[in-house]
């Protein structure tokens, strides 16, 4: 067993059995840590600030109900495929944490290996060290709290961990959030790796009232238990107390406000009162609470004997806008915190200040050198927020320094993007507003409507919590909206927080777009599609195309009109049939792009402008006909298709010039499976010229074309029989930056590159560097096909074909034919499962034969036997590719020959008695 270790500036991270992933900064992209049950907490340190009770670390109040969730998520975990992901989400303070902890809990006791991963960018995380994740366990449970706030890329790190793809070990992803607007964009994105999704909402509490499957538990029980809970960390065990006829209201359909009622109950009957009859003013009792905790450890010093040894000095006047600060930040560390602290000008120490907040509230985990420590739980610390600042009507104190707060956090740096709590604090804030109608008009508004960049560098969950604000107005969406990035280009991080104020702002676009409402709605299917809701973007570019086909030409003024109409239905027809093959709808998406075909031929005898539309149209039709192998078809449409690009790009090289690299690379692709093989590699060579020169400008928007069509050159290249090293490892280099980035999407593209590199270095005379990508392309691909054999083993396959040929170059014959016999073995398993593969199974078979003949001795009589298997695959099908079909006469004639010097000219007759049949025309068109 190995450890992998990373150290940056002298603080190391390691790990064994799983992988970690920094940045360039040393910041590691997130952590994983061994699920530890929550800490004991001492009754008089709870009692200090009530408040700390509520926090599920604590773990104070006996876990109840939730028995129908709990049987979901453990049918979940022992069922299924090798790797299962679940989007668990509710509102905040609905028991999520407290679910997954109880969760955790018994699959630990059951046998599993429970991980927990802390995103590391925005938060603070655990203080360097090592976690040995290698033990053996029945699976492996990853619990991934505030899912929803990690950007998307850094999840799909997450997801390539070593960790979850253990032969035979089971893996099960557990993700909470609050809602589920990402879930589509990371379901999608796990497509890749086989994984079974699925999502589970936490309903609201039961009233009593209730029936059906799917309510929460009654909310008495779970008082009563919270209660006790509560009572025996007072000390008074045995106190009873009226169960709330609030309970009822909508209110406490939370988990939280449920703990809430019961703690206040308590903290009450306890200190002689009358606990509030309302969720804000049971709110507003516990935040009295954390004001007199203040008060406490301050003193009066007017009374002490010496007033300087004393050890908390802070006011809490002071102390409550810190506490206010810390909500907004977040933990962080500590030179951090000092800038912030010191950038409130309370005239006070600022090493003084956060060390007596420390006190108040010390860090989660006290291994941890962090400062600011938030209010728990997140509720409590919105609830807080929104009562600090001014314009509500509860029995609670706004403070005049609140406002000017906010904005010196959010808007005073130069750049807000590099604010660490951005984030968090748009978040909370945009959460707070969703309860108390104050928080967004008069403050949350006014600051974004002055800096909407702001929204936008808050990232996709914030944009999220503002798009589902009710009072938020559409013009201040609009104002956030012209900082997204342009929508023709995915964002990732960012798609699905877009596409949530997209999806608002339609209605109101459509009520002012008039005649080019077709417009609004093609963009906002483009953001749809970019965030992974493949079925909503689909069903909003077939409502385009529906109404420009319902238009009634006839009630148009002027014949312009009409054309504009038909322009605009051959694009939304083309966007159309990009959404249906998107959704795997091959047939439909060729149907409309054909139609869309059609009618743009019509209009560009009259409109020129209809061109580039007619060329964009066509490079997808070629798309479509390549997925359906109906090569030749494809390399007619994409010649045609460069042939316009050509005369465009002449006229306005920026806008076209992309698209005829991506077309003639397209068409380079076809003329290698049409038999013209010069020609396909005049085309790649023209498309990299111009992708080039257009990485030099923008290489985030051509890297990974550019490095695909390098990939295709250096096979077009081997094809023709010229040498294709460079291109190939170009290809690879590239290939390496993207996968370190994105590795679900692009390591099974590195190993093909390395594969094919292989061959170019070893007929290049660089045999040890050949041996070495042969043997690097072989170990991505054998862990990418353990973890989905159906995705990835006939690649490996391939890559396996590669290997053997250079170790039969380099002299390990013995090594060549076991590693082709495992490429045959996973090539028959392949044919018995889709007789479409049989004709890759003759090539591997045939690739088996030559290397026995080359060896010959006691290997031909297997040649032998391998050459009539290939025959009979061969022969089983009327049609096969010609030059397979070569191949096969090839390998025979050369069997025949070493058979006969090697002294058995009898079984050499036998061969060459049979003659094997000859090519179709149909093989050459194939």
């Amino acid at each position: 067993m190995t450890q992998s270790v990373r150290a940056e500036n002298g603080f190391a991270y390691g790990v064994v059995g799983a992988d970690i992933h920094i940045f360039g900064d040393g910041i590691p992209v997130y952590l994983l840590q061994r699920w530890r049950p929550p800490p004991a907490a001492d009754d008089s340190f709870l009692r200090e600030v009530p408040s700390r009770m509520l926090n599920a670390r604590f773990a104070v109040v006996e876990f109840t109900g939730r028995t129908a969730e709990l049987a979901a998520l453990r049918r979940w975990r022992d069922e299924g495929p090798q790797l299962a992901v679940r989007w668990l989400h509710a509102p905040g303070g609905q028991g999520k944490t407290r679910l997954a902890d109880h969760f955790a809990r018994g699959s630990a006791d059951d046998g599993w290996q429970v991980v927990t991963a802390t995103h590391g960018p925005g938060s603070v995380i655990p203080p360097p060290g090592s976690q040995d994740l290698g033990a053996a366990a029945d699976g492996t449970l990853l619990v991934v709290d505030y899912a929803d706030r990690w950007p998307l890329s850094h999840l799909l790190w997450l997801f390539s961990n070593a960790l979850l793809h253990r032969p035979e070990v089971p893996a099960r992803i557990l993700l909470l959030a609050r809602g589920d607007d990402i879930w589509p964009a990371v379901r999608a994105s796990v497509a890749n790796l086989q994984a079974g999704t699925s999502t589970q909402f936490l309903p609201p509490l039961s009233d009593g009232t209730q029936e059906g499957e799917g309510d929460g538990p009654p909310r008495t029980e779970m008082f009563a238990v919270a209660h006790d809970s509560f009572a025996a960390r007072y000390g008074v065990p045995s106190l009873r107390v009226e169960t709330p006829a609030a309970l009822a209201g909508d209110d406490f359909g939370l988990t939280l406000s449920v703990h809430l009622a019961a703690l206040v109950a308590v903290d009450a009957h306890v200190a002689g009162r009358r606990p509030p009859p309302d969720l804000a003013g049971l709110t507003c009792y516990l935040l009295d609470r954390e004001h007199l905790h203040w008060a406490r450890l301050r003193g009066e010093g007017g009374h002490e004997i010496d007033p300087t040894a004393r050890t908390f000095t802070t006011p809490p006047d002071a102390m409550n806008r810190t506490v206010f600060t810390a909500a907004l930040t977040g933990p962080m560390a500590p030179a951090q915190g000092l800038d912030v602290v010191a950038g409130l000008d309370l005239k006070l120490p600022a090493h003084r200040v956060l060390a007596d907040h420390a006190v108040c509230y010390p860090p989660a985990d006290p291994a941890q050198e962090t400062v600011l420590e938030p209010l728990y739980p997140d509720r409590l610390s919105e609830d807080f927020l929104a009562l600090t600042l001014s314009g509500h009507h509860a029995e609670y104190p706004a403070q005049p320094w609140a406002r000017a707060t906010v904005g010196a956090l959010l808007t005073g740096a130069t750049d807000p993007a590099t604010l660490l709590w951005t984030p968090r604090a748009v978040t909370f804030l945009a959460s707070a507003a969703q309860r108390w109608p104050h928080v967004g008009p008069r403050h949350l508004y006014p600051l974004l409507a002055a800096a909407p960049h702001v929204a936008v560098a808050a990232g996709s969950a914030a944009l999220t919590t503002l798009a589902r604000l009710d009072d938020i107005e559409p013009e201040l969406l609009e104002a956030i909206a012209a900082h997204f990035p342009p929508f023709k280009r995915p964002h990732p991080d960012l798609d699905p927080g877009v596409a949530a104020v997209s999806t608002r702002l339609l209605p109101h676009r459509l009520s002012r777009a008039g005649h080019v409402k077709g417009v609004v709605r093609h963009e906002h299917s483009v953001r749809l599609y970019h965030a992974g809701q493949l079925e909503e973007s689909l069903a909003a570019a077939e409502e385009n195309v529906w109404e420009y086909r319902a238009l009634d030409r006839n009630k148009l003024r002027h014949p312009a009109e009409a054309e504009l109409v038909e322009r605009n239905l051959s694009t939304a027809l083309t966007a159309y049939g990009l959404r249906l093959s998107a959704v795997g709808r091959r047939a439909d998406a060729l149907a409309a792009t054909e139609e869309s075909i059609r009618i743009l031929r019509e209009l560009v005898g009259r409109d020129d402008q209809c061109r580039s539309d007619l060329a964009s149209a066509l490079l997808n039709r070629g798309r479509d006909l390549c997925q359906a192998d109906r090569w030749v078809d494809a390399t007619v449409t994409t010649q045609e298709c460069v042939a316009l690009f050509r005369e465009l790009a002449a006229g306005d090289p920026l806008t076209h010039e992309p698209d005829l690299s991506a077309s003639l690379v397209a068409l380079g692709l076809c003329l290698g499976f049409t038999a013209a093989p010069e020609e396909s590699v005049a085309a790649l060579q023209e498309g990299i010229i111009i992708l080039r020169r257009l990485s030099q400008t923008n290489a985030a928007a051509h890297t990974k074309a550019l490095a695909e069509a390098l990939s295709n050159l250096a096979k077009a290249l081997w094809r023709i029989g010229e040498p294709g090293v460079s291109v190939a490892q170009e290809a690879a280099a590239l290939l390496r930056r993207l996968a370190a980035v994105h590795p679900v999407s692009y390591e099974s593209k590195l190993a093909n590159v390395l594969a094919g590199s292989a061959v170019h270095l070893l007929y290049a005379g660089q045999g040890a560097e050949a041996l070495s990508a042969a043997h690097e392309s072989v170990s991505i691909l054998r862990r990418l096909a353990g973890r989905q054999p159906q995705a990835h083993a006939n690649k490996l396959a391939e890559a396996l074909a590669s290997l053997s040929i250079v170790l039969l170059a380099i002299g390990r014959r013995n090594d060549a034919i076991a590693v082709t016999d495992e490429a045959v073995a996973i090539r028959r398993r392949m044919a018995e499962a889709d007789p479409g593969f049989e004709a890759r199974l003759a090539l591997m078979l045939l690739l088996a034969v030559n290397l026995r003949t080359e060896a010959g001795g006691s290997w031909l009589e297997e040649a032998v036997v391998l050459l009539a298997e290939a025959g009979t695959v061969i022969e089983r099908h009327n049609t096969m590719p010609a030059q397979l079909s070569k191949g096969y006469r090839e390998a025979r004639a050369l069997l025949a020959d070493r058979l006969t010097a090697e002294g058995h000219r009898a079984a050499a007759d036998d061969l060459r008695r049979t003659v094997p049949r000859a090519p179709t025309e149909e093989d050459a068109s194939m």
